[in-house]
């Protein structure tokens, strides 16, 4: 599903909200690692009253150097397999989760566009992952069409639906 405009909005608040309620009952903390979202994730957590009590920070590391550098993502695993990645990724969010000590981290990175892509890994390819509070993680893969901004949306909404199901569970 590709949402724009003001349905992304609602659907990224109500999911957000969903996410925020279940945490602070279950009393689960979060982190998120984002790369090709720009913060966007924890943006749309930190919208929601009462947040604070569930999200304990959000790292941007949108260069290669950051993610290294505040995830602890071996440059050397960047470099053999790039940073849009299953590997990184899940890197990603087990440092996210060991560097804040939370409960749980999602994780993103991708080529939102509408430079950078190639046949290998096309535009709105985006790797996601997530270290959960069970000491289980792992990944998703997907391609998303549409604009730049039309992939990072659609990367917000299947982030938040990622720790979504993880809390449930």
């Amino acid at each position: 599903m590709v949402a724009t405009g003001a349905l992304v909005v609602t659907t990224a608040h109500n999911l957000a909200a969903r996410l925020v309620m279940l945490c602070r009952a279950r009393g689960v903390t979060l982190a998120t690692a984002e790369s090709c979202t720009g913060g966007l994730i924890a943006a749309a957590i930190t919208e929601i009253p009462g947040s604070s009590a569930v999200l304990d920070r959000g790292f941007v590391t949108y260069s290669n150097n950051a993610k290294s550098e505040l995830l602890g993502v071996p440059s050397g695993l960047i470099a053999s397999v790039g940073a849009v990645s299953e590997a990184v990724a899940l890197r990603m969010a087990i440092g996210a989760k060991q560097r804040a000590g939370v409960d749980m981290a999602v994780a993103v990175t991708g080529i939102a566009g509408p430079d950078g892509g190639s046949e290998e890994k096309p535009v709105g390819t985006v790797w996601f992952g997530l270290a959960n509070r069970h000491g289980d993680s792992f990944t998703r893969h997907m391609i998303f069409p549409g604009s730049r901004a039309q992939v990072r949306a659609a990367s917000v909404l299947y982030a938040l639906n990622l720790l979504l199901g993880a809390t449930e569970k």
